[in-house]
């Protein structure tokens, strides 16, 4: 009889998870405007989401972005790990230009977005920002895809303010599109991160004209600025300058203690990088031990 309840039990939880998966996808069809069966849709049993298309398997991985100031966590940033077949591991830039053949860039961009935001879910469901960059050969498009992408948060109850849009905006070679796919997404509700910021592609006269909320410097940075000693004494001028545009420095690329001094002796609060977090699946993520990471390391600081 034990048996026959548990079988029945299990037949129960498959019918739910089956319907949940139903209700998903139709969710995300009338959102996105795709047929998600193309991309293999599915949930995982640690409630995690991973999809596939034409072969490239997606999944997304969570980097956390801390706050000195607050000694807390300050939000993440979503990362694609695509691997083939499931098994080869590849890279975001192959994903993206695979998806670039096949004539497919913005549906996989927004499948993409989609599967970062419902795996976000799985982290904090009301706290924290979202960190996602938008690939450049997609800015011309921004008017629709902000808007389209804002269905989706909207359905997962994830409010548009709690989204920093990242732009390499190296990689854009005119202002008046970048200016306009910027005013586009802020006014929507969305943040504004400029990413790469101090690499050989940037442009400085760029951030006063973009006014982003946050700008991500270049890993490149803080890595040379541990052995450069010009580049250590201008780094603090750096962040006070971003401070003076009413924007906060975000330094990227932390890799190892000694790094993480310079970056906090710069004045600068939002710090990213292996030595604090490696970018990990969403159920890897644990607030209370990614918390005790950064007050440790902190106070060896």
């Amino acid at each position: 009889m034990a048996d026959i309840e548990n079988k029945n039990q299990k037949n129960k939880e498959l019918r739910i998870a089956h319907t949940h998966i139903e209700q998903l996808r139709l969710q995300l069809k009338e959102s996105l405007f795709l047929e998600l069966d193309e991309y293999g849709l599915a949930e995982q049993s640690t409630g995690e989401f991973n999809s596939t298309f034409l072969g490239v398997q997606l999944n997304s991985a969570f980097q956390p972005i801390y706050d000195s100031l607050a000694g807390d966590l300050f939000g993440h940033e979503a990362l694609l790990r695509p691997s083939l077949g499931g098994e080869l591991p590849s890279t975001s830039d192959f994903a993206y230009s695979y998806a670039a053949q096949s004539g497919k860039l913005v549906p996989f961009d927004r499948v993409s977005r989609a599967l970062h935001v419902l795996n976000f879910r799985q982290i904090f469901a009301e706290n924290g920002l979202l960190f996602l960059t938008v690939h450049p050969n997609l800015l011309i498009s921004v008017n629709a895809h902000g808007k389209v992408f804002e269905r989706i948060l909207h359905a997962n109850s994830v409010p548009t303010d709690r989204v920093v849009i990242q732009i390499d905006e190296g990689l854009v070679a005119q202002d008046k599109p970048l200016i306009e796919a910027i005013q586009n997404y802020r006014d929507r509700g969305y943040r504004i991160a400029l990413e790469h910021f101090g690499n050989t592609h940037s442009h400085i006269d760029r951030l006063w004209k973009l006014a982003p909320d946050f700008v991500k410097l270049d890993s490149s940075l803080i890595q040379q600025a541990q052995t450069n000693d010009h580049l250590y004494k201008i780094l603090p001028s750096l962040i006070s300058g971003v401070k003076e545009l009413d924007a906060r420095a975000v330094i990227t690329g932390v890799e190892t203690q000694t790094q993480l001094n310079i970056a906090i002796e710069s004045g600068a609060t939002l710090l990213q990088g292996d030595f604090l977090g490696k970018a990990v699946a969403a159920k890897e993520l644990q607030k209370v031990h990614v918390s005790n990471a950064l007050s440790n390391k902190l106070h060896a600081a």
